[in-house]
């Protein structure tokens, strides 16, 4: 689920990030303090779900504002908003559910965190997604333009392998990032198009791309890959061949675009 954070304290945005980082199943697009700019990252990103503070006195605009110009603006996007505030006034919450927002959450309760929030937010998954498959089948999404996606799902898949130490300086992490877009497109022939395009041989593009894996797991932390890469690997060989790790990213991946 693709996740957007608006929040004006610090060290709570800090908690989310440091949460939400090893999840597989969740993903932050984006942490703001300012309510005109999470517009534009909602209108952007199309979130599944929307953490929103009401009172952003740390950064700009406030979170019952933000929810009228949502509605107004882009009333086909109705991700779930999911209410974190310090505020107990009945009206106002009365008020910010009166305008979409699906859940409150008071910060003055005993165990609130950012872990309880986003476990809240993981419980609804399923349901969460159904809802959206069901609105993009009824046309009730709007269609992202071909060039945006692929300039989207290049980002996502960089971020992806940016966790695992890929360098953007190895030609071999530019090849893969590449080889998981087409596999995701289904597109056939990867190597020997990725190989023409770049005036190599089909060799050259498969010893590079392996050789940036390799890479990856000789320098990164075992503990941390074991989070961040969750597919089996082959324990006597210890890094993923490249078609297990373009696989396991497709596989990822694919369902958001």
């Amino acid at each position: 689920m693709k996740l957007l954070l608006v929040e004006d304290d610090p060290v709570e945005c800090a908690q989310y990030v440091s949460y939400v980082t090893p999840l597989d199943d969740v993903r932050l697009i984006g942490v703001t303090n300012n309510a005109y700019s999470a517009l534009e990252l909602v209108r952007d990103n199309i979130p599944d779900v929307i953490i929103l503070d009401i009172e952003l006195h740390k950064g700009s605009g406030n979170g019952v504002t933000f929810l009228a110009s949502l509605r107004e603006k882009h009333p086909n996007l109705t991700p779930y908003t999911l209410v974190t505030t310090n505020n107990v006034s009945q009206i106002t919450h009365h008020q910010v559910r009166e305008l979409g927002a699906d859940f409150v959450m008071l910060k003055t309760q005993e165990d609130y965190s950012a872990k309880v929030v986003i476990d809240y937010i993981r419980a609804l998954r399923v349901t969460l997604h159904k809802i959206q498959k069901q609105k993009r089948e009824r046309g009730e999404l709007p269609e992202i333009p071909p060039e945006e996606r692929a300039k989207r799902l290049r980002l996502r898949i960089s971020a992806e392998v940016d966790k695992i130490g890929l360098s953007p300086k190895m030609r071999g992490r530019t090849y893969l990032v590449e080889a998981i877009m087409m596999k995701i497109d289904d597109q056939q022939n990867i190597i020997k198009t990725i190989a023409k395009k770049n005036e190599k041989t089909d060799a050259s593009v498969e010893r590079a791309m392996q050789n940036a894996i390799n890479k990856a797991w000789s320098i990164m932390n075992t503990e941390d890959l074991e989070n961040l890469y969750t597919a089996r690997i082959n324990p006597e060989k210890g890094v993923p061949t490249l078609s297990e790790f373009i696989w396991h990213y497709t596989n990822k991946l694919k369902t958001e675009y």
